[in-house]
């Protein structure tokens, strides 16, 4: 018996709505507060997969994590840049975030550790930032082939300096060695290769850094980012923002039911780079106002786009589902990167829309959707990742028949993402099993 959840249609949704804390902000906070001196109190923190194993993994490692209000403020007594297990096996699931923010965070310390996850982790590439912690001095190696995880650790303090690496696989690589950076024994500079991918990520890395005491210099775009290893992580008082990738799938539950959503607790000054989703739908025909309570959008007639989504690329299935109700194609650009998720993003994305009927087209660096005249309900194969059950669900706000198989992964990201989406579309949806 397979677990579906049949999505019920939803006229115009006029709705407010806060969703759970951002997960890119909660494991990299986790980071710096492990790394920190003293005690850290996180609050607005999310609860999900891929912080549940970022928690199970600290707390393997040897730190006191003590949770209250449901999960939400989680409170972490730092170990000052000497992590108290020396020695562990650590498992990720398959959460990108774990493995590399630990995997740069370990080789900083003294210790026998081995990171490993689910089949598909294995097959999700780590070597760049290996091999950029091993120019630095730390000891480590990947054991799968081509350069995928287990990664096993033999830490012994990892000595610093300059370092190049590519950054259009993975902004995740750049991200971990940046918040490891201040616990080498030389201050790092790191040299950007080519072109940058998510950027708002290495930015939001760098605030977050700099919330816990971090001092980072970013000289040209992010072309070269030095970090000043005198300057170590003290314990803080951290409030996360709401998610603003999770946000992006109500913004758009207004742009396909032609009515308006407002997600609290985010703003044009968010740190999180997804908020820019927004100036998507904008384009397509929507009007995005800032309220004081926080981001609203309220549908237009939608049309297509041709637009670089290198920056926001966690939101593409979202922007892929609304392109079904535009007039005109839509082309998504700058996306490569995305193959080496949870799933291949464009590939299993444009099989999935064509079982609505349309047409698309795929790309080595995105896709081009076509809208057809009359959508079609479907069943959704989800790849078991999160963002392809949560984009691919809104479809069936305006779309009888569909149904999307393996909801239960969203709980990466998102447990109560389909409760959330039946509140905001006025109780108009129920789970089913078949």
């Amino acid at each position: 018996m397979t677990e579906s959840y049949r999505v019920r249609l939803s006229g115009p949704v006029d709705a407010s709505v806060r969703p759970p804390g951002s997960k890119s902000i909660t494991n990299r906070a986790l980071i710096c507060a492990a790394l920190a001196h003293g005690k850290s109190i996180l609050t607005g923190a999310l609860q999900s997969d891929d912080t549940r194993v970022m928690l199970d993994a600290l707390r393997n490692l040897g730190f006191v994590i003590d949770e209250k209000c449901e999960g939400t403020e989680l409170q972490i007594i730092g170990c000052s840049g000497a992590v108290p297990a020396r020695e562990a096996q650590i498992f990720v699931g398959n959460s990108g975030t774990t493995i590399r923010f630990l995997t740069a965070m370990l080789a900083t310390t003294s210790g026998s550790y081995r990171l490993t996850g689910v089949a598909r982790m294995h097959e999700r590439p780590i070597a760049d930032l290996v091999t950029a912690l091993q120019s630095l001095g730390a000891n480590l190696q990947t054991e799968s082939a081509g350069g995928c995880p287990p990664v096993v650790i033999e830490a012994r303090g990892m000595q610093g300096g300059a370092v190049a690496i590519r950054g259009d696989i993975s902004s995740q690589y750049l991200s971990g060695l940046m918040m490891a950076a201040p616990y080498a024994h030389q201050d790092v500079t790191i040299h950007i290769e080519g072109k940058l991918v998510s950027v708002p990520y290495v930015r939001m890395t760098q605030s977050v850094m700099e919330s816990f005491g971090a001092r980072v210099t970013s000289h040209r775009d992010l072309a070269t980012i030095h970090v000043d290893h005198t300057a170590h992580y003290s314990g803080s008082s951290y409030a996360i923002e709401p998610d603003a990738s999770a946000a992006s799938y109500f913004w758009a539950a207004a742009a396909i039911t032609q009515g308006t959503v407002t997600v609290e607790g985010l703003s044009n000054k968010s740190i999180q780079g997804d908020v820019r989703f927004c100036e998507c739908l904008a384009q397509m025909g929507c009007r995005v106002t800032e309220e004081k309570s926080g981001l609203r959008v309220t549908a237009g007639p939608l049309h297509g786009i041709d637009v670089s989504m290198n920056d926001i690329s966690d939101t593409v299935q979202t922007l892929g589902a609304v392109a079904l109700f535009a007039a005109g194609p839509t082309r998504i650009r700058d996306v490569g990167h995305i193959r080496h998720k949870e799933t291949d993003r464009i590939r299993d994305l444009a099989c999935e829309l064509r079982r609505f009927g349309a047409q698309v087209d795929e790309h080595d660096d995105g896709l081009t959707i076509f809208p057809p005249q009359n959508l079609q309900g479907a069943t959704i194969e989800t790849y078991d990742d999160h963002r392809m059950a949560m984009s691919m669900s809104l479809v069936g706000l305006r779309v009888p028949g569909v149904h999307i198989l393996n909801p239960g992964c969203t709980a990466k990201t998102y447990p109560g993402y389909f409760e959330d989406l039946r509140r905001a579309c006025g109780n108009s949806h129920r789970a089913a099993n078949h």
